[in-house]
């Protein structure tokens, strides 16, 4: 189940990165509910209220783009881990994607039409979209054996490549070196895309965490109580070395902290037990994942891992605490019973014991810090959202399998495939395209009532998926 597996992963990762387009392009104010926002936002104003606890499905699309790359690092690798001096190879990738993620961060967010100039105007717009150009030169694989299909540059010869890629890149770095930016005040560090920042900090100390400790799941687990150690003592009043670790900013007195806080590796949570789900994704075919467990059982574990996710978020954005946490009790129940037959090794039966832990780990402690909340982030919410990902991992997993559900599937897992572009398509095409045609006021007008407000949304996010999947089509992945 090679192919399965992978289309299970990056199908989450399609979801997510869909979820977070739809999340920011969604008409704001009081046309829509409530759930249609982050629950620490809520309308009609969107003012951030960190007393607020509770989730809503927004709440969601990060920590499952974190786990779809947790998963990821084991399957990323394996091919590494073979080679003469594995350590090295494994510290070179994680940093080069650190810096390369690092870039990304800064370049999007300045070279938006907004950033650019407070009052955009048509040369504006058509920056952006060269920004977009550049990106897609930028990040595009140097031809290889791995990307010899790949078109385009792919067709290059190496040198030709390179030298294009290294053009492009002074370009980019002159556009920020030279335009105004921020109201004239020029190009900023600390102005970045910090989902970005996050995910680039993700990368890299993910990776080298995870190959540290790969062949000891314990020792791997076991660096989270370290992490919450930290995190709590940070917080006393009083001086120590472990605040110090914590605060630490800076190198020889330069400022690091736009590009690195401790603050960001709370992620960790969320992202070293998804290594795990990878571990055991590796190698797993389809003939093992389906042995022994009949199309019946597969419907019940769908529904019960359905159930669960609609269920809790529902129940904790409702601040329904206890009637939820006993529904996911009795669920998971259902599902132990469902799975118990399955060997031990099973990727079903595993997943299920994962999800459970997980929920039951975030329900018991959700009423420390006041109760769920993804700003500031809880501990609740990252066990939660991880048991909940874990959820939606077993739907993609035997969706995948179903052969109605596998052609959407499919789309998804290609959109998932190239999350970098689904990532900036908005606002470095589809927004400056609306504003030259002069659509970008009656796109801006849709906020009537709720219909108006949603489809706004869907539309925009739709475009995007399409762009992705041209993308796709001719094989124009970007990587880092």
């Amino acid at each position: 189940m090679q192919a399965t597996r992978i289309q299970s992963i990056d199908a989450l990762r399609g979801i997510a990165i869909l979820g977070m387009v739809l999340s920011g392009s969604i008409a704001f104010g009081d046309c829509l509910p409530a759930f249609m926002y982050h629950a620490q936002v809520p309308p009609p104003l969107h003012q951030f209220n960190p007393n607020l606890p509770g989730i809503t499905w927004v709440d969601l699309v990060f920590p499952f783009f974190i786990f779809a790359m947790g998963a990821a690092i084991p399957l990323a690798l394996q091919k590494i881990t073979s080679k003469p001096k594995p350590l090295q190879a494994v510290l070179v990738i994680a940093i080069k994607r650190f810096i390369m993620l690092a870039f990304f961060a800064l370049f999007l967010n300045h070279l938006k039409a907004w950033v650019i100039n407070d009052n955009p105007t048509a040369v504006h717009h058509l920056l952006s979209l060269l920004a977009f150009g550049l990106l897609c030169i930028i990040f595009s694989p140097a031809r290889n054996k791995q990307h010899k299909e790949a078109k385009y540059f792919g067709r290059a010869n190496a040198f030709t490549s390179k030298l294009i890629k290294i053009v492009a890149l002074a370009v980019a770095l002159g556009l920020l070196y030279y335009l105004p930016f921020w109201s004239g005040k020029g190009f900023n560090f600390y102005k970045s895309d910090i989902i970005i920042v996050v995910l680039a900090n993700m990368a890299l100390f993910g990776t080298v965490i995870y190959y540290l400790t790969r062949n000891h799941v314990g020792l791997l687990i076991g660096v989270l109580p370290i992490l919450m150690a930290v995190f709590l003592s940070a917080k006393q009043p009083s001086p120590s070395w472990v605040k110090t670790v914590y605060e630490w900013d800076s190198i020889f007195g330069l400022k690091i902290d736009w590009l690195y806080q401790f603050y960001f590796l709370k992620y960790l949570f969320i992202l070293l037990p998804a290594t795990v789900v990878g571990d055991w994704l590796v190698g797993v075919s389809s003939s093992k994942v389906d042995t022994f467990i009949t199309s019946t059982q597969k419907k019940i574990i769908v529904a019960a891992a359905t159930g669960i996710l609609i269920v809790t978020v529902c129940g904790l954005y409702q601040r329904m605490v206890l009637a939820t946490a006993i529904y996911v009790v009795l669920t998971c129940i259902v599902l132990y019973i469902t799975v118990r037959h399955l060997p031990t090794t099973n990727l079903y039966r595993r997943l299920a014991q994962l999800a459970t832990y997980l929920l039951l780990l975030g329900l018991c402690i959700e009423p420390y810090e006041g109760g769920i909340k993804k700003d500031s982030s809880t501990y609740s919410y990252y066990f939660i959202t991880s048991g909940l990902a874990v959820c939606a991992l077993i739907i993609c997993t035997l969706l995948a399998s179903n052969k109605y559900a596998r052609r959407p599937l499919h789309y998804l897992q290609q959109i998932g495939t190239n999350p970098m572009v689904a990532y900036v398509a908005g606002s470095l095409v589809l927004l400056p395209l609306l504003s030259l045609t002069g659509l970008k006021n009656y796109w801006d007008s849709m906020h009537q009532n709720w219909v108006m407000g949603l489809l706004k949304g869907v539309t925009f996010t739709a475009a995007v998926a399409l762009i992705t999947l041209l993308f796709v089509r001719f094989k124009w992945y970007w990587k880092t």
